[in-house]
């Protein structure tokens, strides 16, 4: 039989469109939308989604031991860092890796999506204390001299501590969790 008399494939997804493209796991006709590359070859969504599954492997008590670790050492460089002020660029980075390590190595390398999210929450969460106090106390500053510019310098720790948190908290998450595409 030739090529040209075969019958035409359609996408199991889109009835519309014609396809040469085959899932090589469970062999369903796919498109190029709904195909992922993997080092295997394309596969559907179907059996990444199942596949991904089977490498969750975390347990009830990784997650409030993720997220108390991290709490507790998101605070501890937060602190550390409020006292560095401009350096907390360089401190927040390093603070990230090294809570990420702690928190992989409490959990002994269990890995699981909501590990990683309730750890960045934890991680989050642990960073505002220190960030709420700078914003409190500028705001008392103000209240008490009634003056913009006198408080205009409290800006400065207060951004600090935003900036901390935020470059500790996404260096967490993507040291943890690593950079996942698709």
């Amino acid at each position: 039989m030739s090529e040209a008399t075969q019958t035409t494939l359609y996408c199991a997804n889109h009835p519309d469109r014609p396809t040469n493209l085959r899932c090589n796991r469970c062999n369903k006709p796919i498109c190029a939308e709904c195909a992922v590359l993997t080092p295997t070859g394309y596969r559907c969504r179907e059996c990444v989604r199942g596949q991904q599954k089977t490498f969750e492997t975390a347990q009830w008590v990784d997650y409030p031991v993720s997220f108390i670790l991290s709490l507790t050492l998101s605070f501890a460089g937060s602190y550390v860092a409020s006292l560095l002020g401009f350096f907390t660029i360089f401190i927040a980075p390093v603070a990230g890796v090294a809570t990420a390590e702690v928190v992989r190595w409490a959990v002994r390398r269990r890995r699981s999506r909501r590990l990683y999210q309730i750890s960045a929450a934890g991680a989050i969460l642990g960073s505002l204390p220190i960030i709420l106090m700078r914003g409190i106390g500028l705001l008392a500053v103000f209240a008490a001299t009634g003056s913009v510019s006198s408080g205009l310098f409290g800006l400065l720790p207060l951004a600090y501590g935003v900036l901390y948190a935020f470059l500790m908290v996404s260096t967490f998450y993507y040291r943890l969790a690593g950079i996942q595409i698709g």
